[in-house]
């Protein structure tokens, strides 16, 4: 492994572990290089000495992307206890020259850029098989008898305390591996250990005795010296590649985003796990299981120090078992299940994902390069004192103060901008002053917000730049109005002027109704806040209204000649307005809603899920008394009706709340009469929508019912509602003959 003065020391090794890095630090203390090359992305070199500063804290991540195309992007995490990390700290912190030496992400973003070319594609074409069929740490796992190659390599190398010849070892181990499987054939690694073969002879041109070279042990035997394949060849491999245009940064990272759960290709399966391995490399089963009683203490669960005493005990015993010097995380796993957990798998998940995960967020120093718009967020997370944080919490705001009230802006905004740093939650409490969020910072939000950099270098900017832009797009009233709920909610004015002439644009050309009741709720949602938001109500106010009237006009010929699907839709359209316009709480509006719906309760060709559903809402606004509703059901309901649109009719009546059956005796006689008077032909088939309309009912409805069901006879509970036989006068009836007759064109009976 030596040419000339200069010696080649490569160091292969796993992506992340306390071990490896570990032993990549004794070895380049052994070494002592003139130079460190690490795999990893040479377009992010400048951004380098930011490593040094004191307040970058990993976990971090350097972040490269296309500054036309932020979406275009990729991460490269770095743990504490990750041999790079730590490779990059000894040369940092001596002055020795450091770089990155993979294929520069500007050539991967302009290759994939560009077309592949004839010579590239018929390449392709001719490769037998791609690099990298299996996975050689699971190859060498199956050889030593481990269950997967995590577990092999964690048993070998993470849990050492002694590195020497690890290196050797793994060099050697990787040769017999990439013997025993096909060539490397795919392109884009071939042209990744040229350009870091590449980058070595660069090294020692320029007179670098010592070079240290840090890679994926996969890649080791490629760079041994005695392996190289000519100079030209590489450089023929790297020839005429397209480059694209990128950007370097630091980005805060989290430890359950460099586990391999979250999707991360590289990730480990336990990164909280490695990180108390690298802080506490003595005394590590019992301070492991003081954590986990720790934990478990925080969440109101019984630890006591017996049990961990017992715990540490019967983890030693499991390791002895297992012909292990220390107990590993399997055997740790087992002891806290078994002693501190007492066999119960839902604290262990708490576990796992507070320790053996971990919820650590990473910082970057603040001169760190970052957009406009990141740098004015994250002095709005100052200034509001919402510091991000990548645990799940539920944060409730009260919209009176003035500092919640810029919190619930700020995250509304976001919200516009595609930051899904927030979610609204459930508020508990009455009235309109509290608003809950659950907050949970992501890694790849920090993407999201560059992505969001190109509609302005503010949040409030951006937010407004964008909302406006989308107004102008939206061509349907509903998602018009939504649009202006999110631009109310987060405070921005000039979008809500652009929005508002779009809406009332829109609405007076709209002639659909079930697009106007659409548009309703979400201005209904704006004039409830009233002055805590310090919304103009007044200003949605009178569009709410005109849409009303609108509304209110088309209604009834809306509603005619649906068939049961339209039906259904029409349905939920008039329960979400009638919702609206009884929170707008415009008397007005109230009353010529209500008209609207009377004119639909008095029809006798409007489907019946549709009229059912009127008479409700007049009987709960107390525009129709009981017996008004008790004589439309009848007449709904009666034998002469059609049985579908019967059962269709009950279905709009009681969808969603029976309480009025149970409580009101005359609609429950005249609803129990009908069904008893149902010919058993006619029932089977509506018995399907009937029992759709009842399974919605809790169980205690269902059981109240079917015991006031049993307490009656069927007609006897109204005996005038559907008499059974009919008493007949044929005197009576035999005078009026002759006048039937002669209207029937008939002879008078004799």
């Amino acid at each position: 492994m030596t040419t000339g003065t200069a010696k080649v020391h490569v160091l292969g090794v796993r992506h992340h572990g306390p071990g490896s890095a570990r032993s990549v630090r004794k070895a380049l203390e052994t070494i002592r290089p003139s130079i460190v090359l690490v795999e990893g992305p040479p377009d992010a070199d400048e951004v380098l000495p930011l490593m040094a500063r004191a307040t970058m804290v990993p976990p971090v991540a350097l972040l490269i992307y296309s500054p036309e195309k932020p979406s275009d992007s990729v991460s490269y995490p770095f743990a504490v206890f990750s041999p790079e990390w730590q490779a990059l700290q000894y040369a940092l912190t001596r002055d020795v020259p450091a770089r990155f030496m993979d294929l520069p992400i500007a050539y991967q973003f302009g290759h994939a850029e560009s077309e592949t070319t004839e010579d590239e594609a018929t390449e392709v074409e001719e490769s037998e098989a791609p690099s990298r069929l299996v996975d050689p740490l699971a190859m060498l796992a199956e050889a030593a008898g481990f269950e997967d190659g995590e577990r092999w390599w964690e048993h070998l190398v993470e849990g050492r305390r002694d590195g020497a010849d690890l290196f050797a070892g793994v060099l050697e181990a990787m040769r017999a591996v990439r013997s025993s499987v096909p060539p490397v054939t795919d392109l884009r690694e071939r042209r990744r250990e040229a350009h870091m073969r590449q980058t070595i002879r660069a090294a020692k041109k320029e007179g670098h005795t010592a070079i240290a070279v840090v890679c994926g042990a996969w890649h080791a035997p490629a760079l041994a010296e005695d392996a190289w394949p000519d100079a030209n060849d590489d450089a023929a491999l790297l020839k005429g590649l397209p480059r694209a245009k990128v950007t370097a940064t630091w980005v805060p990272w989290t430890y359950g985003r460099l586990a391999r759960e979250s999707g991360y290709g590289a990730g480990i399966e336990s990164p909280g796990w490695y990180d108390h391995l690298w802080t506490a490399p003595n005394r590590v089963v019992e301070r492991w299981l003081t954590k986990v009683a720790r934990a478990l203490r925080e969440e109101r669960l019984d630890a006591s120090s017996a049990s961990v005493i017992e715990a540490v005990r019967l983890a030693d015993t499991l390791a002895t078992m297992r012909g292990r010097p220390i107990p590993d995380l399997r055997d740790l796993d087992e002891a806290t299940l078994a002693v501190l957990c007492s066999g119960e798998s839902a604290p262990m998940r708490l576990i796992e994902r507070k320790l053996v995960i971990g919820e650590r967020l990473g910082a970057v120093p603040e001169e760190t390069p970052s957009v406009p718009l990141q740098r004015d967020l994250t002095q709005l997370q100052k200034r509001l004192r919402m510091a991000p944080d990548p645990a799940q919490i539920v944060k409730t705001l009260d919209l009176r103060e003035a500092t919640d009230l810029s919190r619930s802006h700020l995250l509304h905004r976001l919200g516009l901008l595609g930051v899904d740093w927030g979610r609204e939650a459930h508020s508990s409490g009455k009235g309109t002053f509290k608003e809950a969020w659950q907050l949970q910072w992501r890694p790849e939000l920090a993407v999201a917000v560059i992505e969001a950099s190109v509609w302005g270098p503010t949040v409030v900017e951006a937010a407004t730049a964008k909302a406006t832009d989308q107004a102008g797009k939206l061509q349907d009233l509903p998602p018009i109005t939504e649009l202006l709920d999110q631009a109310m909610l987060a405070d921005l004015p000039n979008a809500v002027e652009t929005i508002m002439a779009r809406l009332e644009s829109l609405a007076a050309v709209a002639a659909d109704v079930t697009q106007l009741m659409g548009a309703l709720p979400p201005l209904a949602n704006l004039t409830r806040y009233g002055s805590v938001r310090k919304t103009d109500a007044e200003l949605v106010g009178r569009a709410a209204s005109g849409m009303v009237a609108r509304v209110c006009v088309g209604l009834p010929l809306a509603c005619s000649s649906l068939d049961d699907a339209a039906a259904e839709e029409m349905f939920e359209a008039i329960l979400k307005a009638d919702a609206a316009i009884g929170l707008m709480d415009h008397t007005d509006d109230k009353a010529a809603w209500l008209q609207a719906l009377r004119s639909i309760a008095d029809s006798e060709t409007i489907h019946g899920l549709i009229v059912g559903r009127a008479v409700r809402i007049l009987l709960d606004a107390r525009q129709m008394g009981p017996d008004q509703v008790a004589r439309l059901m009848n007449l709904a309901v009666s034998p002469a009706a059609d049985p579908p649109r019967a059962a269709a009719w009950v279905d709009g009546f009681l969808k969603n709340s029976g309480e009025v059956l149970h409580h009101d005796d005359d609609l429950f006689g005249i609803f129990d009469g009908w069904l008893a008077s149902l010919s058993a032909e006619v029932f089977p088939n509506l018995l399907p929508m009937l029992r759709r309309t009842f399974s919605a009912f809790d169980s205690s409805l269902r059981r109240n019912l079917g015991e006031k069901a049993a307490k009656t006879s069927g007609p006897a509970a109204r005996p005038d509602a559907f008499p059974s036989t009919i008493d007949l006068d044929h005197d009576r009836a035999a005078k009026v003959l002759p006048l039937v007759a002669r209207l029937l064109g008939l002879e008078t009976p004799s």
